[in-house]
């Protein structure tokens, strides 16, 4: 016996979850940021999408059951853009976050002490979270090479000089504190890249909707707190996995073990920054609902006319944080 055909109505374009709630948030984003979506195939990605648009456009194939419908739209959600549809670059999806960033997070924190182990492991850093950020960017305005280019290395020199900059100021302190230097150059830089990365969306705006997704307009009051947000949201992944680890592994330097095995500082090391990212990324990512909102009086004028004349009792606009 087939079983009964799933009904059209259930709204895929938003999470599975309540996003009013944190919990919610969470649940939603441990699928989104779940590393194995990385080990997907091109054919899988591709029947994931196939299915979220044919259910979108009102098609149900038989035999789908509700858990599949989730399944392929967090796998869609995963590899393509939720504004422009494109699929992302593999590096820069959120997926790719936790693997991604503890292994450098965990270089960085073990090859602090030498300038060019800084500068090499600040620009590695630097160089991927520009491609997360261009990757997670907000709307569907395209960003040139030299806006690119100019954000890019804006950021990344910002990092170093943040980073060497604290290194030297922290020479003759104890070394716990040193071990704190990537992690404020991290947090530093951030404040840099994405917004030099999103800059576009600072001067034109981000598209702002009403609740049923009917865009309504460009706003760059909405863009500058996107930004502000995700800047929060990934100082925040950042914490617990530099501040951790450098204390355990302060404590296990001063025992025989690390001393007899001085090979296992860097695995242990990384580690130690995976297990925080497990958790850390997914409940950072969590901090504020990916469909923001805002009232309609805190955008521009020009943006407020356009939308009294469309609808004079509309009170909030929604828009694409980004990640």
């Amino acid at each position: 016996k087939m079983p009964p055909s799933l009904p059209a109505t259930i709204n895929i374009r938003e999470p599975r979850w309540d996003q009013s709630t944190f919990q919610g948030r969470a649940k939603h984003f441990f699928m989104v940021t779940d590393p194995r979506n990385l080990l997907l195939s091109g054919a899988t990605l591709e029947e994931a999408r196939r299915v979220v648009e044919d259910y979108r456009a009102g098609k149900v194939p038989p035999g789908l059951t509700e858990d599949q419908l989730w399944r392929a739209k967090y796998i869609y959600d995963s590899a393509f853009h939720p504004d422009t549809g494109e699929k992302m670059l593999l590096v820069g999806r959120m997926s790719a976050q936790v693997p991604m960033n503890m292994t450098i997070t965990g270089c960085m924190l073990t090859f602090y002490r030498t300038t060019p182990a800084v500068l090499f492991w600040q620009w590695v850093n630097q160089s991927f979270n520009a491609i997360v950020n261009y990757t997670n960017r907000s709307g569907d305005a395209p960003i040139t090479p030299s806006q690119l280019g100019t954000a890019y290395v804006s950021a990344t020199t910002g990092a170093v000089v943040t980073a060497l900059g604290l290194k030297s100021l922290t020479k003759h302190l104890p070394a716990i504190i040193g071990r704190y230097v990537p992690f404020a150059a991290v947090a530093a830089a951030n404040c840099i890249n994405i917004p030099l990365m999103r800059q576009r969306e600072l001067k034109l705006g981000i598209p702002v909707t009403d609740e049923n997704g009917n865009r309504l307009g460009e706003s760059t009051a909405a863009a500058q707190k996107a930004i502000f947000q995700v800047v929060v949201s990934r100082i925040g992944m950042a914490a617990p996995a530099m501040a951790i680890p450098p204390v355990i592994m302060n404590a296990l330097e001063k025992r025989a073990f690390l001393k007899r095995y001085p090979y296992l500082n860097a695995p242990l090391q990384v580690g130690l920054v995976g297990l925080c990212l497990v958790f850390a990324t997914p409940l950072c990512c969590a901090l504020f609902p990916q469909k923001s909102s805002m009232s309609v009086s805190r955008l521009e004028p020009e943006v407020q006319a356009r939308i009294r004349e469309k609808d004079p009792h509309l009170e909030t606009v929604y828009f694409n944080k980004g990640l």
